[in-house]
């Protein structure tokens, strides 16, 4: 059994009050979500619309889109999913030029969303460091790209933005001078000048330092000095560097690796996330590139994902992950592994069985997974209109949630005897669906005003219903 992660608030009743005092509750370990990378470089791919639906019954909660696309913004508001947006790399110059530029982006592709659709980052450009021009040796401009982070920061600041979306840029892993050992990595002597400043200003806004790694790559490269388990995240048996530290798989080695060369730039003290945005394993393409060594790769991404799992380097800081990709494209340039990263195929079936069910998600009936085809289009859909409920974003922080449900539990006044054992919605025993119940009965409670679904920003309305089996959540 689980150790206990957090606690029920005490019922307001005598009897319950002593009943649980006599009981050793042992209780659930919190849920953890998964990021997704959604390209749209095909022509047979579902809409965004359907997409959203899809994903509000998985245990994904975050995506990554490579634009700003108005069709996917609208779609992905009031769904708990938050998303991060990106400029393409061709708008970088454009936005670097001038505040103005960065605002009238801001103001025109984003603001007209938020808050119904939870933007949390800004990805300026997508490995814009290592991208060449025109397929010659010349690459962008090293300076544009942070100034137009520096832009983009500024025209949130300005509209109060700064801390619920942050400005960031992934990274391929050829930023760095040389990745093995991973505590002797470097950034590539001509870019340490820009890295200084993007490293700079990601600790001090708070931003991810993003970067995109693949294994898979290293292992087809090199497939006689690369071991497939180990690309596969799971050789146990290890890979030893200088410094004592072990590596049972090469994406911890990759993220290490970057780390190191985030030190050596003189950041060693500063507190800086880093965040795995791309990472996958193609089914198509060549010998390595098969449906088996995808699902290998994929489903342990994903147990990787959702552990509480640091690096060696720093074993107890959580790396999110944004597994690549959602769909096959079939209109993206490049090999054939190329347009083959994706989970799905165009048409909603599975190349391969990966598990993103959830246990306890605020998801829809109207679409959603079918046992053999994976996406499946069904009759009814959410609930709309006036109906509406309160839940918790799947990654909210579980201090927060501890909290919100003590206080909706005790001076909030709700009636929290549902989520106790041999209530209701005592099943699923988590948290996050504790919590949830709870929000919801104070949001109706008090009018379902905007401002009683907020809890700290963990929390967001839903217009479909989260009710399961005999739990009902109420609606005023």
């Amino acid at each position: 059994m689980a150790s206990c992660s957090y606690h029920l608030p005490l019922s307001r009743e005598p009897v319950t009050l002593l009943l649980l005092s006599l009981l050793l509750v042992v209780l659930p370990v919190s849920v953890r979500g998964v990021g997704i990378n959604y390209g749209t470089l095909g022509n047979n791919l579902p809409s965004p619309n359907k997409v959203a639906k899809l994903l509000q019954s998985t245990l994904i909660d975050k995506v990554k889109i490579y634009d700003s696309n108005p069709q996917i913004l609208q779609a992905f508001s009031n769904t708990a999913i938050d998303l991060i947006v990106s400029v393409e790399n061709s708008r970088v110059a454009n936005i670097s030029s001038d505040i103005s530029a960065a605002n009238s982006w801001l103001t025109t592709r984003i603001l007209p969303f938020v808050p119904a659709t939870s933007v949390v980052a800004i990805a300026v450009g997508n490995e814009y460091l290592t991208t060449t021009v025109d397929n010659n040796d010349d690459h962008l401009d090293a300076n544009a790209l942070f100034k137009a982070m520096q832009n983009l920061h500024s025209v949130l600041a300005s509209h109060g933005l700064d801390r619920k979306i942050k400005v960031t840029t992934p990274h391929s892993m050829a930023v760095l001078a040389s990745s093995f050992p991973p505590s002797s990595a470097t950034f590539a002597m001509n870019l340490v000048p820009v890295m200084t400043d993007i490293v700079n200003f990601l600790a001090d806004t708070g931003a991810p330092f993003m970067i995109n790694a693949y294994p898979y790559f290293a292992y087809r490269d090199n497939p006689t000095s690369v071991n497939l388990d180990y690309a596969l995240l799971g050789n146990a048996s290890g890979v030893h560097d200088p410094k004592g530290y072990v590596y049972s798989n090469m994406l911890d080695a990759q993220i290490d690796a970057v780390r190191s060369a985030i030190d050596a730039l003189g950041f060693g003290n500063r507190s800086l996330e880093i965040t795995v945005s791309e990472s996958g394993w193609p089914s198509k393409g060549d010998n390595a590139a098969t449906p088996e060594n995808a699902k290998i790769y994929n489903t342990r991404l994903i147990e990787r994902a959702q552990s509480n799992k640091g690096t060696p380097m720093k074993p107890k800081d959580r790396i999110e992950i944004f597994v690549f990709a959602l769909f096959n494209e079939n209109k993206k340039e490049g090999d054939e592994s190329e347009r083959n990263f994706g989970i799905f195929n165009g048409d909603g079936s599975k190349v391969y069985e990966v598990d993103l069910s959830c246990e306890f998600c605020s998801g829809t009936t109207s679409f959603g997974f079918s046992e053999k085809n994976g996406l499946s289009g069904g009759g009814g859909g959410g609930v709309r209109g006036p109906s509406v409920w309160c839940v918790a974003k799947p990654h909210a922080d579980d201090k927060v949630l501890q909290s919100v449900l003590d206080f909706c539990c005790g001076p909030g006044g709700v009636d929290c005897r549902e989520v106790y054992e041999g209530g209701n919605c005592f099943q699923p025993n988590k948290l996050l669906a504790h919590a949830s119940f709870a929000m919801n009965s104070y949001y109706q409670m008090h009018g379902r005003n905007y401002w009683n679904c907020d809890f700290k920003g963990s929390a967001i309305v839903t217009f479909s219903d989260p009710s399961y089996s005999s739990c009902r959540y109420p609606q005023q």
